[in-house]
């Protein structure tokens, strides 16, 4: 049964000016951002993070809530659906030594400037059609990607999610719970394709059948 768990209520928060920020973006940004090349990663910060680097900061907080929620170990698999850069895939084969880590970004720019250690580890893929047989890894983490799909493909990338997953699988997705969430996230928006009320989620959930884990991205 799918289970509305916050499991990044550690990862650190930046300080946002969302108004600021929706009046600056342009369609025209939005167009470059979604393209996911250096422009988003490593380019000026209207089209992205403006410089995505490796700090343990981010990701060494989060990782004690995956390993506990998910009771990983040494002989567990992951794979990370939309891997970036493999960042969050370092610091769990840090931080839980053994574990068996794999990774899939559709951007080729994102895959081929990985972190070195977990550069063998990641390639160049696509949720909707992920490459893995089914029921071959053990958890399944895919967190801000799903949303930059329409609808339909978002669909089928939750199937995707189930038929790969063998315990266990861990969302998130931009959501709001009000007009107001709703207007802010509007403004914030750079890349997602799809953004709903979490009642709209859920019940997107409960129609394609997932049965993992998820929380919120809200502006």
């Amino acid at each position: 049964m799918a289970c509305e768990i916050d499991l990044m209520k550690d990862y650190p928060r930046s300080a946002r000016d969302v108004v600021a920020r929706g009046a600056e973006k342009t369609e025209e940004d939005r167009r470059i951002a979604r393209r996911f090349g250096r422009e988003f990663f490593d380019g000026e910060r209207r089209h992205g993070y403006g410089g995505f680097e490796y700090h343990p900061r981010f990701w060494e907080p989060v990782i004690p809530a995956f390993q506990k929620h998910f009771a990983l170990t040494g002989e567990s698999s992951v794979l990370d659906g939309g891997c970036a850069k493999g960042f969050m895939l370092y610091d769990l084969s840090r931080m839980i030594p053994g574990i068996h880590v794999a990774g899939i970004d559709v951007s080729s720019y994102a895959i081929e400037n990985a972190k070195e250690e977990v550069r063998a580890f990641v390639k160049v893929g696509d949720v909707r059609e992920m490459p893995f047989e089914s029921d071959s890894v053990d958890v399944v983490f895919s967190i801000n990607t799903l949303h930059n799909l329409e609808l339909q493909d978002l669909e089928r990338a939750l199937r995707e999610i189930e038929r790969v997953q063998r315990r266990g699988s861990f969302i998130t997705v931009d959501a709001y719970r009000n007009d107001a969430e709703q207007e802010r996230m509007n403004a914030w928006n750079l890349t997602a394709k799809t953004v709903l009320h979490v009642d709209g989620w859920k019940n997107l959930f409960t129609k394609v059948g997932y049965t993992g884990d998820y929380y919120w991205f809200i502006a």
